[in-house]
């Protein structure tokens, strides 16, 4: 059974959301990062980073435990282990880790951003304000106009998709409007209704 290291956060649910499509058994265990769970030794033990997530497999890639940090990098792995989510064809596989790379270097960073400016800043700070909110914009336009043309990221539903869902699901975190963006709103519909997003979305707890 694998251990899941997580907290309710977009990060963090992109793994469980995998974890449930796959069917893979695992164990959850909430590490309270706004109480600083993350940098306690046993934590640090997983992840140096000390950061969520961060998964232990008994059963690794040479029959070992092995733990892994980095949601992207989890991701793949989990892919791997199951040969499910991530194309065996070259060409599609390569457009779906470019789909993830985008969310990982984008979507994540600067939707990031903007939950920090909008909600957690001490005090209003009008130019970061609007740098992250017109980048956050302008990365749902390119969400909107490719997705308009295809129904997932990547030619067939993929881990870029669970990487991407859990942060467009905190549309309302940085004051986006979802009809605004209407292939985005229809992919959103569409992945909501899976049962494995359902799950993966309340762990390690419905927030």
């Amino acid at each position: 059974m694998i251990d899941l290291y997580t907290w309710g956060t977009p990060n963090g649910r992109k793994v469980s959301i995998m974890l449930e499509e796959c069917g893979l058994p695992y164990q959850s265990h909430a590490i309270d990062i706004g109480k600083g769970a993350q940098h306690t030794a046993e934590f640090l033990a997983v992840n140096p980073n000390a950061k969520i997530p961060a998964i232990v497999d008994p059963d690794g890639p040479d029959g070992m435990p092995f733990a892994l940090f980095e949601s992207g990098a989890i991701l793949v792995y989990l892919a791997g282990k199951t040969g499910r989510f991530l194309p065996a064809d070259l060409r599609k596989r390569y457009e779906a880790l470019q789909w993830l790379m985008f969310q990982m270097g984008g979507v994540g960073p600067m939707f990031g951003q903007v939950h920090h400016f909008l909600r957690a800043a001490p005090e209003p700070v009008p130019y970061a304000i609007d740098r992250y909110s017109n980048e956050t914009r302008r990365l749902y336009g390119v969400l909107d106009r490719h997705l308009a043309s295809h129904a997932y990221l990547a030619d067939e539903y993929s881990i870029a998709d669970m990487a991407t869902y859990p942060w467009v699901a905190r549309h309302e975190w940085h004051k986006i409007a979802l009809e605004d963006f209407p292939a985005v709103a229809a992919w959103f519909a569409d992945l909501s209704q899976r049962p494995a997003v359902q799950k993966g979305m309340k762990v390690p707890f419905l927030n």
